[in-house]
């Protein structure tokens, strides 16, 4: 059972009034708690004042602090918190910069408020687990890593290791699929849905964080032409 949105705080770090007030209206009409904030460290201290399960950060916030910036100290705090960055900068640079730090997802302005509204579902969906099923979500082993997708946790060698929440999705996914190649496209519909618009750079930048965090155990075969296959 997922969590109802009444229980669910969401922060929004965004500037410009506007804006703000558009994503707070349509988050509210789906019955999320929603906390704007208007800049970097204001933002930061909302998430963690309040544990916030999702945060909506502009990137080009005015101050020394930047949306950027904000990710970067939450992921480097070990907060779980979903992000979603919303920039007014079309550029590849700027989105692959914020998926490295530890975003989840990111929508480039001007934007469909339902599909913001869309995507934070979709992100809080594979959020939730649900303790009370009957039957317990599999903890998978490749060699010195532990996944276990019940608790959203992953260890190494027994030290628990933080990923974003897309990063443990695509984990996850590729567990379930061992031993298959999968095509990037394949990837992108089955943790981000297919109804997710963006290039397929986003695969290889969350398989390069993996990667890059669980080091050599993980496994993970790039397969040249195709995709990539978990051994």
């Amino acid at each position: 059972m997922s969590t109802p949105p009444a229980e669910v705080t969401i922060v929004v770090v965004e500037d410009e009034t506007a804006i703000a007030d558009l994503v707070d209206t349509y988050l509210r009409r789906d019955g999320y708690r929603v906390l704007l904030c208007s800049d970097g460290p204001t933002g930061l201290q909302a998430v963690r004042t309040h544990r916030a399960r999702l945060v909506i950060l502009d990137i080009g916030l005015p101050g020394s602090m930047s949306g950027l910036d904000v990710c970067r100290t939450l992921r480097a705090e070990g907060n779980d918190v979903a992000i979603v960055m919303l920039t007014a900068r079309d550029d590849e640079i700027d989105r692959v910069l914020g998926l490295e730090l530890g975003a989840d997802d990111y929508i480039t302005k001007p934007f469909s408020p339902r599909e913001l509204v869309a995507r934070v579902k979709a992100i809080l969906r594979r959020f939730d687990h649900s303790p009370g099923s009957s039957a317990p979500p599999p903890i998978h082993t490749i060699g010195s890593i532990s996944v276990n997708r019940g608790r959203r946790e992953v260890t190494v060698d027994g030290a628990p290791v933080v990923l974003a929440t897309r990063e443990f999705d695509l984990l996850a996914h590729l567990c379930a699929h061992r031993g298959l190649a999968l095509s990037r496209q394949q990837l992108l519909d089955g943790v981000w849905g297919d109804g997710w618009v963006g290039d397929e750079r986003t695969v290889d930048v969350h398989v390069g964080q993996l990667r890059k965090k669980l080091g050599e155990a993980l496994g993970l075969s790039t397969v040249w032409g195709v995709g990539y296959r978990l051994d």
